[in-house]
């Protein structure tokens, strides 16, 4: 059976994923790297380990595969613009952005459901993706309700009754 690569993204995208958004740094100049992921998930308990997706041809992809230290920032319903706007291929992702500079060294983003500082621990091939491991050096959690990604949009988890 041949997959279609549309209906596959179709398909998929009816699982309904968080957004959080990759921060660290380039390792040729220090400045600071961003993209937004929806592709993440852990892995371990003992150690602390979590995983995330990263396609081969985004423009920070030296900071993740090369860099040692990444954090994962997971976003709230309230920073859809911080989503989209580290989706984009702006230049300067963190133009106009605030955050402060974690333990790690990487860009933490402010208000998040929560931070994860990593170390990176291993790469693995995904066909055009790399499976990026870190083990969590660091965590906080915040408060808030979750930014979703579904079929191919932006959702948001209906208030409790």
């Amino acid at each position: 059976m041949t997959i279609d690569p549309q209906s596959y993204r179709e398909t998929l995208g009816a699982f309904a994923t968080g957004v959080t958004v990759v921060t660290g740094v380039m390792p040729e100049d220090g400045r600071p790297a961003g993209v937004t992921v929806s592709s993440f998930a852990a892995v371990s308990l003992a150690p602390p380990l979590i995983l995330f997706c990263l396609g081969r041809g985004a423009a920070c992809f030296d900071a993740f595969v090369h860099g040692e230290r990444f954090a994962i920032n997971v976003l709230t319903e309230d920073q859809l613009i911080l989503s989209e706007r580290f989706a984009s291929r702006t230049d300067d992702k963190f133009e106009d952005v605030t955050f402060v500079t974690g333990a790690s060294g990487c860009p933490l983003l402010p208000a998040c459901l929560a931070t994860l500082e990593c170390t990176r621990t291993e790469v693995h091939d995904g066909g055009d993706h790399v499976i990026i491991i870190g083990r969590i050096d660091r965590m906080q959690r915040g408060e808030g309700r979750p930014l979703l990604h579904f079929r191919g949009g932006y959702d948001r988890i209906a208030p409790h009754a």
